[in-house]
């Protein structure tokens, strides 16, 4: 297997989330990452990433 398809099959997206929000909320978001040209699942992975990189960080500093 080559590196390139090793870090493919690595990253690959193998897991749900199901969160619950209000149905005008939901087409709002839609909404808007159309007009930007991005997708939902797209906008909530970077969120996610981003939310656990800030959290890695802080803890870090608090165990100091």
């Amino acid at each position: 297997m080559t590196d390139q398809s090793q870090r493919k099959k690595a990253s690959k997206k193998d897991s749900q989330l199901l969160i619950r929000i209000s149905s005008a909320e939901r087409d709002q978001f839609i909404d808007l990452c159309d007009e930007l040209d991005t997708s939902a699942a797209r906008e909530l992975r970077k969120f996610i990433r981003s939310f656990i990189k800030k959290r890695q960080s802080t803890d870090m500093h608090n165990e100091e």
